[in-house]
């Protein structure tokens, strides 16, 4: 396919949140030995073989042949894989993305922290020529406009494949708002384990809360006061599964000022305890 010098492959000393921007690469299979996040959408196909990702609380392989789609920011990290065939790995700016006005139930299964696969093959046989042809677009000195629509129109033939009704678009955000919803998410990412507001999130990124909020509530479905509990409880899920830390470290870690509130919002959300949790899925 290839020759292993122009292959691409997870660089330990990244640095957490860099952006890679609209790339679409060869990689490498291999094991990662901490996270990656970065705010982007991420875009995976293999040829052959497959790869497991630690992604939140749960294992997920992504098989040959199948388009898979994700929201890198949620911290993804590959624990396994089958093979050593190179795989395609691509990223989408995380603004271009909302912009691109994907129907709602896409989206959000997206945003909520979802790894969607294709839910049909019947596009595989097109698509490694596919991407292999973005590639080319993006390496070269000058990019052509084609690789964005086609990107676009391969992603809503994913959204049909999965069932996702093409008239059901959420109400759009001008560019301005879209830029201001990405630097809350990176912000909330970057400081949920600290004790913040929303009046902390909307004087970060310049805005009242309450329209911080507003607009960030008609991007993701959720209140910002959700989305904080969320980051904080999927902390808490990978450090359950990964480490001997006690439940008492990983609730304070996590962000929460009680043990109290901390379970509360676990039992919400898994409807188990984190006593359980960490009994039941950890391996």
């Amino acid at each position: 396919m290839t020759n292993s010098e122009n292959l691409n492959g997870f660089d330990e000393r990244r640095e957490e949140f860099k952006l890679y921007g609209l790339t679409c690469e060869l990689w490498s299979p291999g094991i990662m030995q901490k996270p990656d996040r970065h705010n982007e959408i991420e875009v995976n196909y293999f040829p052959e073989g497959a790869i497991t990702y630690l992604f939140q609380d749960e294992r997920v392989t992504i098989p040959k042949k199948r388009l898979a789609i994700f929201w890198a920011l949620v911290p993804h990290q590959i624990v396994d894989h089958q093979g050593t065939t190179p795989y395609f790995v691509g990223t989408i700016p995380f603004a271009l993305f909302l912009e691109w006005k994907f129907p709602v139930s896409f989206v959000d299964k997206i945003l909520m922290g979802e790894v969607l696969l294709d839910a049909s093959d019947e596009f595989s046989m097109y698509d490694e020529f596919l991407i292999q042809n973005w590639i080319k677009d993006i390496n070269s000195n000058d990019p052509s406009e084609v690789i964005l629509l086609e990107m676009r129109a391969r992603l809503y033939r994913m959204a049909l494949n999965n069932g996702s009704n093409l008239s059901t678009e959420r109400s759009s955000l001008d560019s301005g708002a879209v830029n201001k919803v990405e630097k809350i998410a990176i912000y909330v990412a970057r400081n949920y384990a600290r004790p913040i507001t929303v009046s902390d999130i909307g004087e970060a990124v310049g805005l009242h809360p309450d329209y911080a909020n507003a607009i960030f509530k008609k991007a993701f479905g959720r209140t910002l006061s959700d989305y904080v509990i969320a980051e904080r409880i999927s902390y808490a899920q990978r450090k359950l599964l990964t480490t001997d830390k006690t439940i008492t470290e990983i609730a304070y870690d996590s962000g929460f000022n009680s043990i109290g509130r901390f379970n509360a919002a676990f039992q919400k959300i898994n409807q188990c305890t984190p006593r359980s949790f960490r009994k039941r899925y950890r391996y």
